[in-house]
């Protein structure tokens, strides 16, 4: 491949208003803050804070090596067990979601395993099956009777609990008793719906009564609600012995530095105890969302579509213009091809500024 084709190819994506670039934001940036994903504004919360300054303190900026060299701490070990309390099974923290959607569906698979993703499934999750070198099949998205259609004994069906494009919320028991009634075993990514739904933050799984059930393994990020970094595969103990003794994206990777560790597990403790900053977020998404005329999310994941590409870029810019910072995805970012923005609920945000910030988005609109 040479530099002028992807010249070309840049083109043809500016033309097809699909370019991205890159815009660094400034240590107290003016801008409203509803494109992040630090749902119950943890990110900056004193307790948070001083959990990983003691951490940066006693082991340094980063973990200087994988977790089976010298990268392991007690900080990790402590957030594992905290996290498998929440989660319901053994944990492995790994560096990012990414990694650990990557990991957890290779280790999962054999060659002839047959494996299945929702259609929404997250890029992590679709990167996760060309990783295991099997061609997934698709489900039509949140459907049990089509997924059962397709089930086969020993399958592994990949889906979310909160959809992380349009913020909706799967049907985990149906699903989860059509992958029991067929031999499957059900992924579940927790990634928007810990710290946020279910009892005390638990998530999806936990709200649908799911916690530690046979034949289902739990993922999630700390980068949302937690305000943090870093990812989690959460099953049996025999998973977690495989992943450690066999799984590339962990054996291989730097570990999660010990200050972040120790953010996300002061934020976890957090987001667990408060059941009011919870509460908060579904009141300002379904604020947002009936002001922007469009359903209430499952949890702080708001989508509003927009005309195309291009409509969707200059409604974010106009909204950026007005103090505003919102998500704007565009194809290939969407699961189906269409454009919207992308609304994140941040309950740090004065509760007038977020209102007004949510006036301006309407106001802005094409």
């Amino acid at each position: 491949m040479t530099w002028s084709i992807l010249e070309r190819k840049a083109d043809l994506r500016a033309k097809a208003g699909l370019s991205r670039s890159l815009s660094h934001r400034a240590a107290g940036d003016a801008l409203v803050d509803l494109a992040g994903n630090d749902y119950l504004g943890l990110s900056r919360h004193p307790v948070v804070l001083d959990a990983a300054r003691a951490a940066l303190d006693a082991f340094g900026l980063g973990a200087t090596g994988s977790r089976l060299v010298r990268g392991s701490t007690r900080v990790h070990e402590d957030l594992e067990a905290r996290l498998g309390e929440v989660l319901g099974g053994a944990a492995l923290v790994y560096s990012s979601g990414y990694l650990a959607n990557l990991g957890v569906v290779r280790g999962l698979c054999r060659p002839r395993t047959p494996l299945i993703r929702d259609a929404h499934a997250h890029a992590s999750l679709v990167d996760g099956c060309r990783l295991a070198g099997i061609e997934a099949e698709v489900a039509p998205h949140s459907d049990p009777a089509a997924l059962e259609a397709m089930l086969r004994p020993g399958a592994v069906v990949l889906i979310e609990s909160v959809y992380s494009v349009d913020g909706d919320l799967a049907p985990l028991p149906e699903l989860y008793e059509v992958c029991r009634r067929h031999g499957a075993l059900l992924v579940v990514d927790e990634a928007h719906a810990l710290g946020v739904i279910g009892p005390d933050g638990a998530g999806g799984v936990a709200a649908a009564g799911l916690s530690g059930a046979e034949g289902l393994v739990v993922t999630a990020t700390l980068s949302k609600a937690l305000g943090a970094a870093g990812g989690v595969v959460v099953g049996p103990p025999s998973l977690r012995r495989h992943l450690v003794d066999t799984g590339r994206t962990f054996i291989y990777d730097t570990a999660l530095p010990p200050a972040v560790a120790a953010g996300a597990h002061a934020a976890l403790d957090l987001a667990a105890a408060d059941a009011a900053l919870r509460g908060d977020v579904a009141d300002r998404a379904a604020f947002a969302a009936s002001a922007l005329g469009v359903p209430a999310p499952a949890a702080g994941v708001l989508s509003v579509p927009a005309p195309d590409a291009a409509g969707a870029v200059a409604w974010a810019s106009r909204c950026r213009e007005a103090g505003v910072a919102v998500g704007c995805f565009r194809p290939p970012s969407t699961p189906d091809g269409s454009s919207r923005l992308r609304l994140t609920v941040n309950a740090g945000i004065e509760r007038d500024v977020f209102e007004a910030a949510v006036a301006a988005i309407v106001e802005a609109r094409p």
